[in-house]
C-alpha cells in the first residue's frame, strides 16, 4: 500500500464512471471484478458496465429530471454519457443504447488506460483505507452474498433486499410486423421508434387472465431460503404480476397505457399496447418495454406468444428475477458518499439506494471526483443541493430519514424546485425547464471552484 492508488471494488456504471474520473485526473486505480471468474444470475459477460436490465436511459429534455441530470453529467466530462452517445439508439424523447456497443466502448477506455490495472477476483472483505488509499464500493445491486454479509456487519443495521426484474428480448425477424405498427407516444423522437402491439378489450383481459394464473418463480438460489414472497418490490421497476395483483386495470395505466397511439388500421386508440423498443443500433432485437417479470421461462414463452404479432417470436433473453441488495444509506453515507464509520471508504451505484443506470452514474462520478480530493490532500466535498446530483445524493444520505427504499431522481428531491413559484397560467414544464437552467448554471460554477472544465458539447434538447 505505499504507493497512492484507489481501490475499486465492481466494474459497473458507478465503478467504471469514478475510474475514469480519477484517472482523467492523474490518479491511479485498481478495479477488482469478480466477473467473468464469478458470474451473477443476470450479468452475461465480463466487460466493464455491462448493462442487464433495459437499454433505456430513459427521457432527454430538460424538462424530466433524469434528462437533467443526465446533462449535468455530460456536462462534467461523464464517460458514460460519452459512450451512450456513440452507442444511441431510436427511443423517442428517451435515451437508448446498443447495450453491446455501450459497454465494449468502456471497457476498451478503461482497460487499455495506463493508470488502470484489472484483478478478476471477488472481494470477500471490506478493504482498509486511508487518505492516500482510497476505496471506492460500487458492487451494485448483485454485491456477492460474501461480501454483502462483510457490510453488513461493519453498517451494524440489517441489510435490505427486494427482488429486481428483467424484460424480454425478441428477434426482429420473428415478429408479424403485419399485425405491430411503428409509432412513439404523442410522436416524440422521430415519431415512429416504437413497435407497438395493439389489444382489444377482450385481448387485455384475457392477457391479465393468463398472467394472473402463470406459474412464477417462488425463490432464488442468491438468496438462501429468502422467497420472492417475503421480499419488497421496488416500485419502479415492478413485475407485470405485482401490478396484476394490484387490480386488472393497473397494466392499462402503467406499461400498457394507450395514450398518446392511434392504431393507424383503425384511426383510434387501441384499448391497451404493449411497446417493444429497440434494443440494438441495427434494429434486430426488440425488448418489452416495462415487462419485468417473474413468471416462469416456459409461462413467459405461452403467454406472450399469445400476443398479436409474437406468435412466433424467437426470444434471445426472457425476463428474470434476482436478488437487489442496498445500503440504508441515510445511517451509513455522508452527501460526499463517505462511509461514517470509515474514513476515506467511499459506496457509490445501486448499493447506495439510488435506482437507475443515470443514478448510478452519478453515484460513480461523485465518488471518483472525491477519492481523488482525498489523494490531492483536499477534503471531500458534497454536490450544490439546487443540482440533479446534489439533490439525489443529499436524500439518500439525510440521517432523519426514515424507511428508505431505492430512488430515482425527480423533481420532487430538489428543493430549488419545490421553492420555486408557481405562476399562474403557467405549465409546469415552464417551471422545470427554469429549475433545470439555475441547477446546470450552479453546476458550471462549482464545477469552475474544484478545476474541472465543463464540457463544450451542445446543449440538451429542451423540448418535452
Amino acid at each position: 500500500m505505499s504507493e497512492p492508488v484507489v481501490t475499486i471494488i465492481g466494474a459497473g456504471l458507478a465503478g467504471s464512471e469514478a475510474a475514469w474520473q480519477l484517472v482523467k485526473r492523474g490518479h491511479r486505480v485498481r478495479i477488482i471484478e469478480m466477473r467473468p471468474l464469478k458470474m451473477t444470475k443476470a450479468h452475461k459477460t465480463g466487460n466493464c458496465a455491462e448493462l442487464v436490465c433495459s437499454n433505456s436511459f430513459r427521457g432527454a429534455a430538460l424538462t424530466n429530471a433524469v434528462g437533467l441530470l443526465k446533462e449535468e453529467l455530460r456536462r462534467a466530462g461523464s464517460l458514460v454519457l460519452e459512450a451512450a452517445a456513440v452507442a444511441e439508439v431510436p427511443a423517442g424523447g428517451a435515451l437508448a443504447v446498443d447495450r453491446e456497443v455501450f459497454s465494449k466502448y468502456i471497457d476498451a477506455r478503461l482497460r487499455s488506460h495506463p493508470l488502470i490495472t484489472f484483478e478478476s477476483a471477488e472481494v470477500t472483505e471490506i478493504p482498509v483505507t486511508d487518505a492516500q488509499h482510497p476505496a471506492i464500493i460500487a458492487t451494485g445491486p448483485l454485491t456477492s452474498l460474501a461480501l454483502a454479509r462483510a457490510i453488513e456487519a461493519r453498517t451494524g443495521t440489517q441489510s435490505l433486499a427486494f427482488f429486481d426484474a428483467i424484460s424480454p428480448i425478441m428477434l426482429d425477424e420473428s415478429l408479424d410486423h403485419e399485425k405491430l405498427f411503428r409509432q412513439s407516444r404523442y410522436g416524440k423522437g422521430n415519431g415512429d421508434d416504437y413497435l407497438n402491439i395493439p389489444l382489444s378489450e377482450e385481448q387485455y383481459r384475457a392477457f391479465v387472465d393468463a398472467v394472473d394464473k402463470g406459474e412464477k418463480f417462488g425463490g432464488h438460489d442468491e438468496v438462501e431460503s429468502d422467497k420472492v414472497d417475503n421480499l419488497r418490490p421496488f416500485e419502479g421497476c415492478m413485475p407485470i404480476e405485482e401490478m396484476v395483483a394490484r387490480g386488472p386495470d393497473t397494466l392499462r395505466f402503467g406499461p400498457m397505457k394507450p395514450v398518446g397511439l392511434e392504431d393507424p388500421k383503425t384511426g383510434r386508440r387501441p384499448y391497451a399496447a404493449i411497446q417493444l423498443r429497440q434494443d440494438d443500433k441495427e434494429g434486430k432485437l426488440w425488448s418489452m418495454v416495462g415487462f419485468q417479470t417473474k413468471l416462469k421461462h416456459g409461462e413467459q414463452m405461452r403467454i406472450f406468444k399469445s400476443l398479436p404479432g409474437l406468435e412466433n417470436a424467437e426470444f434471445v433473453r426472457l425476463g428474470s428475477v434476482h436478488r437487489n441488495t442496498f445500503l440504508d444509506s441515510p445511517k451509513c453515507l455522508s452527501g460526499t458518499l463517505e462511509f461514517r464509520a470509515q474514513p476515506a471508504l467511499f459506496f457509490a451505484g445501486q448499493i447506495t439506494g439510488v435506482e437507475g443506470y443515470v443514478e448510478s452514474t452519478a453515484g460513480g462520478f461523485v465518488a471518483g471526483i472525491n477519492a481523488g480530493r482525498l489523494l490531492e490532500g483536499k477534503a471531500a466535498i458534497a454536490f450544490p443541493g439546487d443540482t440533479a446530483m446534489g439533490s439525489l445524493l443529499e436524500y439518500i444520505s439525510d440521517p432523519e430519514r426514515k424507511e428508505f427504499q431505492p430512488m430515482n431522481i425527480s423533481f420532487g428531491l430538489m428543493k430549488s424546485y419545490l421553492n420555486e413559484p408557481f405562476v399562474r397560467h403557467e405549465g409546469k414544464d415552464a417551471r422545470r425547464l427554469r429549475c433545470s437552467e439555475r441547477a446546470l448554471a450552479s453546476l458550471t460554477q462549482f464545477l469552475s471552484e474544484i478545476d474541472i472544465l465543463p464540457s463544450e458539447a451542445p446543449p440538451a434538447s429542451t423540448s418535452l
